[in-house]
């Protein structure tokens, strides 16, 4: 150790003493995060509004944190959900246990879960912060409508995951 040691780090101080100050206006100001930032999760919809999400529980196996429960149900003709056999009747993900990982992203074989740049998840109820497969669905857009309903981009899922863009284009310019 030198005897100098001592004034560099106060050099350190005086030369940040005079530099103008850098402030954030948090809550007034909304700042953009990276484009590959990863926040809240969102369960995606198919073209017509059917659910992507299968209930195979592959996000929950991946998960390290344990942070997401998912209860699979099966579709029948009359109260169908999402295009295969099974849907994610019960979907949670824990907040508090979450660690933001992106595994359960891809685990997920049918792309029905993904990260949205959504980062305010702080609360003061620990209860608030378990959203449920309500909170976590994607909006419906124009066009879609609300399950249960018959499949309407085809007859089987085959149509769904490998045909689906192209039919769901072809409905829109039909219209």
């Amino acid at each position: 150790m030198s005897i100098f040691d001592p004034l560099k780090g106060f050099g350190v101080t005086f030369s940040t003493m005079f530099k103008k100050v850098v402030t954030e206006e948090y809550p007034e100001n909304f700042p953009g995060t990276a484009p590959r930032y990863h926040g809240r999760h969102q369960l995606n919809r198919h073209p017509d509004g059917l659910e992507k999400c299968v209930g195979c529980e592959l996000c929950a196996w991946a998960c390290p944190a344990d942070a997401i429960f998912v209860e699979g149900g099966d579709n029948t003709d009359e109260d169908r959900y999402s295009p295969g056999e099974r849907y994610g009747a019960d979907y949670q993900i824990n907040y508090l246990r979450c660690i933001g990982c992106g595994l359960c992203i891809e685990a997920c074989p049918t792309r029905s879960l993904t990260m949205l740049n959504d980062f305010e998840l702080a609360d003061d109820d620990r209860q608030r912060l378990i959203y449920t497969k309500e909170q976590l669905l994607a909006p419906l857009l124009p066009g879609m409508e609300q399950p249960p309903h018959p499949m309407r981009l085809g007859d089987n899922e085959q149509d769904y995951y490998v045909n689906g863009p192209q039919l769901a284009r072809n409905a829109e310019a039909a219209k």
